[in-house]
Parts: structure tokens; sequence; C-alpha cells
């Protein structure tokens, strides 16, 4: 079935204007959800708003939106006054400029949609395409809608315009607030079994839909099962009791697992082994050692 669009814009830039429709890139058709049930009746219930002097249920023609300006003091905002707001400012996505893609850290992703060209915006539409492509570049936008003023990321995408909704960077915890502890020692012979453990695993291109959601698969499964009055084990498997806590053995223990143990695994283990044990030492020179391990003087000429 074909995609309805959701929406409409205008992608801006200098004197250009490209005309495009909106298409939602998420999917819930597959989604799985469940309703609030009362326990004993098993009929869904409804959610109100109540008053919470009196107890009653508000009907939705008497709740209005207010700002709260200080404790328990609020200004009434109308509905169509936000409308009104939000006409008074751009409706189109006014490109600000222009980035390397990877420049902008996926953290700061949200939601997506696709866009694509109205009639008639055939050709400025393939054009900014095509010249994203060649520059590996993406588009930095302002647009309105909802309420708020949204950032946006446009980038290309097989021949069409993705326009990906961005969180701005105070909506985004800086890293300087997480404890992440330094001084921790790496020795080379570690740093080389985890480089052929990411190289085992390692793949040109990433396909995504090799990948499923195995939860919902199986929660749909037990939900089926349930509806037909079967009945279902829910046993949890037993927890893996090992633990290896010596970092160059787990590295060691997950090649293993992979599958992919390279012959240079065993070289870099000696090394490891090199590093923590001291240097085998010579028979000084009036000592020799004979085929018993018993140390003789060295007779002279």
């Amino acid at each position: 079935m074909a995609a309805r669009a959701s929406g409409s814009g205008t992608i801006s830039f200098g004197l250009v204007n490209i005309p495009v429709k909106l298409y939602s890139a998420n999917d819930s058709s597959a989604k799985i959800s469940f309703n609030q049930l009362h326990a004993e009746k098993k009929i869904r219930l409804k959610q109100q708003m109540i008053d919470p002097e009196t107890g009653e249920a508000v009907p939705r023609e008497k709740i209005v939106k207010g700002y709260e300006y200080a404790k328990d003091q609020y200004l009434v905002i109308d509905e169509e006054e936000l409308d009104k707001l939000e006409l008074t400012t751009s409706r189109s996505m006014d490109i600000t400029e222009f980035v390397p893609l990877e420049m902008v850290d996926p953290l700061y992703f949200e939601s997506g949609n696709y866009l694509a060209p109205e009639k008639g915006a055939e050709r400025a539409y393939a054009l900014l395409v095509r010249g994203l492509e060649d520059m590996k570049h993406a588009a930095i936008a302002k647009y309105v809608a909802r309420g708020k003023m949204h950032l946006l990321l446009i980038r290309p995408m097989k021949n069409a315009l993705v326009m990906q909704y961005l969180r701005y960077a105070d909506e985004v915890k800086p890293l300087s607030e997480i404890p992440i502890p330094e001084g921790a020692t790496i020795t080379d012979a570690e740093l080389g079994l985890a480089r052929q453990f990411i190289g085992s695993l390692a793949k040109e291109t990433f396909d995504i839909t090799q990948y499923k959601d195995e939860y919902r698969e199986r929660l749909k499964d037990l939900l089926d099962r349930k509806v037909k009055g079967e009945a279902v084990d829910l046993t949890p498997a037993p927890a893996p009791q090992a633990k290896v806590v010596d970092l160059m053995e787990a590295l060691k223990a997950s090649l293993a697992r992979s599958g992919a143990m390279p012959a240079a695994t065993s070289a870099l283990s000696d090394d490891a082994s090199s590093e923590r044990k001291p240097p085998r030492q010579s028979p000084k020179s009036d000592e020799v050692a004979d085929a018993a391990g018993t140390k003789k003087k060295r007779k002279k000429g």
C-alpha cells in the first residue's frame, strides 16, 4: 500500500524553493501494545482529567492551557493565539548551512521523515540530492511546526532526501557530566587481541534487515498461544556462571566464542606472558649447567 503524506513544506536556500511532501519514516504496524483493563471486569478503562478539589471529571471543553510563571500562578494561553503565533513565522525549511555529514553526532538525532518533491519540483529536488551526495554534505535547516522551532538535518539517501529532526545542544547532556575514569593502561598484546576480535565481526556494509526484534516475536508467539488456550512454559534460561576477570582471558574467550582464533593469537599470548614474566637469567661466565641442571665451575684453560 502506498504511503500517505503526513504534511508538506518547502526547502529554501538562497533564491531556490523546493516544495516537498513529508512521509513518516516510522512504521508502527508491527508494534505490540497493551490496554489498561479493570482487573475483575476485564473491560477497558478510560482516562479522565479530575478536579483535585471536587474529585469530579472535567469535560474536554472546560480544559485550557496554562503557563506556570510562579508557584500555583498560571497564565492562560488560548489555542488560537498559539496558532496565530506559528503563522507569523516562516513555514519553510530554511537551510542555514551545509556541513559534512560525519560532523553531526547521531546522539542528536530524533525521528525522521522522507521528503518527496511536489509536482513541478522534481529537477530542483534531484539537483539538491545530487549536490549533497557529491559533496558528502548535509543541510542544516530551521522549521516551525506543531508549536516548536525544529532544527533539521536534511541528508541524501538513495536518490532521495531524508529529514532528520535534531535535538538542540541544551537537550543533550554533555559528556563532561559523565564520570569516565582516566589512567587505564592497555598493553599492546591486549590491544592486538581486541583488534582481532573486532576484525572477526567486521563487515564492509551495514544491513539492518538481518536484525529482528526477537523479544517482540516471542511476545507475539506467547499471546497467540494464550489466545488459543495453550500452556506456555516461561522458565528462564540459566544464567552463565563463569566470569572471566583477566582482560586477556576475556578477549581470548570472546575470540573463541566468535569462532575466530587466528594463529597470531598464540603469539600475542606469548607476548603478554613475556610482559608479566622476568627475563630468563643466563649462566654466569664462570659457571655452566650440566644436562641435569647442576651448576659446575667452568674449567680454566
